[in-house]
């Protein structure tokens, strides 16, 4: 298989970030490469044939973008960009495959979501839970799908993510980069948004009975980027994770065995086998707070261990608020 074009970090011929994308307009209404033709008005002495005559066409095209899209593939016709994220895979195949499970089987409802910015870079910051880390997953489509202004949010992630084999290259196409700093503001530099969760592993293995009770924030290096980079810091809390494994027990033996931070124990898991390893269908909440803007500090601010303290003291007291307001609002674990 060819390689993919890369493209130079400094000249991004696809930045349009903030600017919703191109799109064609069928009898008024938008119009994607996949989205549905609209069925024309059969006239009553038309022959029964031509009444199949759109849905056809409809699917021809479907066919063809296929096709198209598997050619570019295998010759390498497509882009990524110096972090290896490939948005047409993203757009196309990583989305498509995540939307049922967002949709369907955690009914993800989305609210705060147009206090991300439309244009420039901005830091969000959420909460982390759930045992495997499909909060940050959930938080990615609800970012792709619902913003107005069509942006993509960059995950920044743990290096365990990027040792395991077909997860590390599926995380670098999903555009995720690694968990440090320098990553961090380039992006933010670039323009981009990006996604951090500060308890890392202390929050996504905690037992179920401290659910809901934000870790450490660590030393507030999130702060420090987004004071370099003068990019806001939006909060954000997510209701619904915590219960998808409900986690009663770490084999600590066995995780250092295997080498990971825990291995879980939860009422399915590993007695019921692989189909213990199914999340419970539980409803999800993703509220995005006001945004904190940091460019009104000066340089040396990045450098201020108090303000540092300050602020990162002050998302996670927003973030802790949010979630105990929304627990308070939500009628059932699974409703």
């Amino acid at each position: 298989m060819a390689d993919a074009k890369v493209i130079p970090f400094g000249d991004d011929p696809r930045s349009r970030r903030g600017k919703p994308k191109p799109k064609s307009r069928v009898n008024g209404r938008a119009s994607g490469p996949l989205a549905p033709v609209p069925e024309q008005a059969a006239s009553p002495d038309a022959p029964a044939a031509a009444e199949d005559g759109p849905r056809s066409g409809q699917w021809e095209r479907r066919l063809a973008h296929g096709l198209s899209f598997l050619r570019r593939r295998v010759t390498g016709d497509y882009e990524v960009d110096d972090f290896g994220y490939d948005e047409e895979l993203t757009d196309q195949v990583l989305m498509s495959m995540l939307r049922p499970v967002y949709d369907k089987y955690f009914r993800v409802e989305v609210k705060g979501i147009e206090n991300i910015p439309d244009t420039g870079g901005a830091l969000i910051v959420a909460n982390h839970s759930g045992t495997l880390p499909l909060d940050g997953l959930m938080l990615q489509v609800a970012v792709h799908d619902h913003h107005p202004a069509d942006r993509h949010l960059r995950l920044l992630a743990a290096d365990l993510v990027f040792m395991l084999p077909v997860v590390n290259e599926l995380a670098r196409k999903a555009g995720h980069t690694l968990a440090c700093s320098e990553d961090a503001q380039r992006l933010l530099e670039r323009g981009e948004v990006v996604g951090v969760m500060p308890e890392g592993f202390k929050g996504i293995g905690k037992p179920f009975s401290e659910r809901y009770k934000l870790q450490r924030f660590g030393r507030g290096g999130f702060v420090s980027t987004a004071l370099q980079a003068g990019a806001p810091i939006v909060p954000c809390s997510i209701v619904g994770a915590e219960e998808i494994y409900p986690m009663i027990g770490n084999a600590k033996t066995l995780a250092r065995l295997l080498g990971f931070p825990y291995f879980p124990l939860t009422p399915t898991f590993p007695w019921l086998g692989p189909l213990g390893a199914v999340p419970l269908p539980t409803k999800w909440t993703i509220q995005f707070g006001e945004p904190i803007p940091t460019d009104g500090y000066p340089l040396e601010a990045a450098e201020d261990p108090m303000l540092m303290f300050n602020l990162t003291d002050q998302v996670r007291e927003t973030i802790q608020h949010t979630l105990y307001k929304l627990l308070v609002q939500r009628r059932s674990v699974f409703f």
